[in-house]
């Protein structure tokens, strides 16, 4: 797809600072995405173990905060360069910060979850002091009412985990939608948006998460012997992976952002961003996390039925990520996606492919239905053409 926008005017995107960050992202930064997925590989887990809504809206919750975070030191080192001793130390603080976050996860709504709350703290407070001390003034002033909103929710997020039950959930949830909901940055900011680098950092870290749903069929095989159900089940969800990847990257839709946002008018770009790559990734992440849950109990067990959560778990989970995926396209107007809304529903459909047949007619079916939709998606332009 081309585009009719004029060409971007580089010094329009990139943060106006004397000292920039580099427009592609730092191995620091990839050492700080490394982390952030074990948080992923943690919330997984809790689902693996435990298939109930309660157990999904645990999940839910933690990722919105989770993410809402990892969204904002993406924002971050957009604006601030990694370059320098005291900023590394400050990013490496803020990585053990997610790791106690992280290692809390398994047992947030009983026992660790004040451990959790404090290691979302350090996340928040290391964030903060980076954004207001080391970036640009008017960026650093613009940030002052989203850090103020920060604090609020991390206080809360405390509290929930110090206290535990009912009040927990309700905290937690409020804090969430403290963050989610309101649009604080619609009408225009002085935060700055890189596109090169923003497009990469978040597509990085969806290629990674993808990547733990590979893990999540080797962690599914262990101890199993080898045999031909166990190859045809790890191939299907090989395949599935791969399907989810070419929905994200397959029609370079990453290249088409960064020049979607390049060509937006810069005081836009904020809001879009965060619609885009902000409240849409955060579907994107959670289908992968259910996809994960899905092929790590089909493993092994590709001829029989699974149960229905884990049915749900695998139908559901790649129907969220379409839809995430869809929306993100729309914010960005990457280009039509009928297809994709139509795979979504049939993804729902196979759920009961997995409970009443078998976990391999299920995989099959969604790995057929992804390949045709995006195949007919990608011979649409030409038949338009023609």
């Amino acid at each position: 797809m081309t585009s009719d926008a004029p060409p971007a005017d580089p010094a329009a995107a990139s943060p106006p600072r004397g000292d920039a960050p580099s427009e592609r992202v730092t191995t620091l930064e990839l050492f700080f995405d490394l982390v952030f997925v074990f948080t992923v590989t943690q919330l997984t887990a809790v689902l693996s173990d435990d298939q109930s809504w309660a157990a999904l809206a645990q999940v839910v919750l933690m990722l919105g905060l989770i993410w809402w975070m990892y969204a904002g030191y993406a924002w971050l080192t957009n604006s601030v360069s990694t370059r320098g001793a005291a900023r590394r130390t400050f990013l490496l603080g803020g990585m053990a910060g997610y790791l106690v976050l992280a290692l809390a996860i398994p047992d947030a709504f009983t026992s660790t979850g004040l451990a959790f709350g404090l290691g979302y703290a350090v996340v928040v407070g290391v964030h903060a002091t980076m954004f207001i001390r080391m970036a640009g003034a008017p960026v650093a002033q613009a940030f002052r009412a989203i850090a103020a909103a920060n604090v609020l929710t991390t206080a809360m997020v405390v509290a929930g985990g110090a206290i535990g039950g009912d009040a927990q959930y309700a905290l937690w949830a409020a804090a969430v939608l403290i963050e989610w909901v309101p649009s604080r940055l619609r009408g225009g900011s002085d935060l700055r948006i890189a596109p090169a680098h923003f497009v990469e950092r978040h597509g990085l870290v969806v290629i990674v998460a993808i990547g733990e749903s590979v893990v999540a069929v080797g962690i599914g095989a262990a101890g199993l012997r080898l045999d031909g159900e166990l190859v045809l089940v790890a191939v299907l969800g090989l395949l599935l992976s791969a399907g989810l990847w070419w929905a994200y990257f397959g029609a370079e839709d990453d290249e088409q952002a960064e020049r979607a946002l390049a060509a937006a008018p810069p005081r836009e770009r904020p809001a879009m961003a965060l619609d885009a790559f902000g409240r849409a990734h955060l579907l994107i992440l959670l289908g992968i996390v259910l996809v994960a849950v899905g092929l790590k109990k089909a493993t092994g067990h590709g001829y029989h039925e699974l149960t229905g959560a884990q049915a749900a778990a695998l139908g559901g989970g790649a129907a969220v990520f379409l839809l995430g995926d869809v929306w993100f396209r729309s914010v960005l107007r990457l280009g039509r996606s009928r297809w994709r809304l139509i795979a979504a529903l049939g993804a729902l459909a196979t759920i009961p492919l997995g409970s009443a047949v078998s976990a391999a007619v299920q995989l099959a079916a969604l790995v057929a239905l992804l390949a045709a939709a995006l195949a007919v998606e990608a011979r649409a332009p030409i038949r338009a053409g023609r």
